[in-house]
């Protein structure tokens, strides 16, 4: 039983309710055969994403921008499949990819159920990193955004999850209080330590069941209808 009446969910985005893997494989593989890239899509794959990964954490370290994000991560790529790509070709190829991302529509299983059940008893927002004009399209291809009051993005704030501002931010754009408010998201330390650092209740979405954080401290689910246990 919840001591404080809670008003106000945020839900982190991609990986959280829409699955960003099923959906940007998706995309990689319109985008690969769109300019005939000789490269199979696994192959592919498999050297993108620890080099997108570590463009990610030092983004939200901001040691990288938001262009050398969306670029640089696809030089890389090629440089290491010893696959010479002109950078103009570099350029169309990180603007298709977006551009066919954001119309990708895969959702996480149950969440759509878990929303319909939640919008009955609270406000819901997404709080989300990533790039904002991708964001809202993502929302609205994949039928999320009748579901949510406001989509606040980091870049509004000028920082990342898990800095402080970004959280004390969305709190007082929904007009709501910390301790009125649960945070849910995959990343343990943007989504859950982030929140938790500024007062928020967390729920750690981890799928896949790979950390060890204490439930009985902050409350963990493998399938987001779980989180009906909770809420």
């Amino acid at each position: 039983m919840l001591k404080t009446k809670i008003t106000d969910i945020f839900f982190d985005l991609d990986h959280t309710l829409w699955d960003f893997e099923a959906n940007s494989n998706s995309a990689f593989d319109k985008l690969l055969k769109k300019y005939q890239i000789p490269v199979l899509l696994d192959d592919f794959l498999a050297t993108y994403e620890p080099i997108n990964r570590q463009y990610w954490e030092q983004y939200a370290k901001q040691q990288k921008t938001k262009t050398e994000v969306k670029y640089g991560r696809l030089i890389d790529t090629f440089i290491a499949l010893n696959i010479e790509v002109a950078q103009s070709l570099i350029e169309k190829l990180a603007d298709d990819y977006l551009d066919f991302l954001k119309q990708e529509h895969i959702l996480m299983d149950g969440a759509l159920e878990i929303l319909d059940y939640l919008k009955e008893k609270y406000r819901l927002h997404i709080l989300t990193n990533g790039f904002a004009e991708v964001q809202s399209d993502k929302m609205r291809h994949s039928g999320l955004e009748p579901y949510f009051e406001l989509m606040i993005t980091s870049e509004e704030t000028g920082k990342l999850k898990p800095h402080p501002q970004v959280f004390n931010y969305a709190l007082n754009k929904a007009g709501t209080f910390a301790h009125q408010s649960y945070m849910i998201g995959d990343n343990f330390q943007s989504d859950v330590l982030g929140a938790r650092n500024v007062g928020m209740h967390a729920i750690h979405f981890d799928p896949e069941d790979t950390s060890d954080v204490d439930f009985k401290i902050i409350p963990k689910v493998k399938h987001l209808l779980e989180i009906k246990d909770i809420l």
